[in-house]
């Protein structure tokens, strides 16, 4: 493995999708700033899925509906704000 190509702040978070409710328990170096409490360990890091294992078509056999046009919206009004504050 090379050296000094992978982050160094790799740490316990739980992945939490949305869309099921479903929650585990991984390492992971993305940024986040929302935490929650997992069974007796208070303050680990959350990192919110919209789609996982848990719900995506592949392997559940289900299809479901995503909701892309709130998300849309969201990063245009985001984008709006920012060039109004440049």
């Amino acid at each position: 493995m090379k050296k000094d190509i992978h982050p160094a702040n790799y740490r316990t978070v739980i992945f939490k999708d949305i869309s099921q409710d479903k929650s585990w328990l991984g390492k992971s170096a993305a940024n986040t700033r929302e935490t929650i409490k997992w069974e007796t360990e208070t303050n680990i890091l959350l990192i919110k899925l919209e789609i996982s294992n848990e719900s995506h078509p592949f392997f559940t056999g289900k299809m479901k509906f995503v909701d892309t046009a709130g998300r849309i919206d969201k990063f245009k009004k985001e984008i709006r704000k920012a060039i109004i504050a440049a």
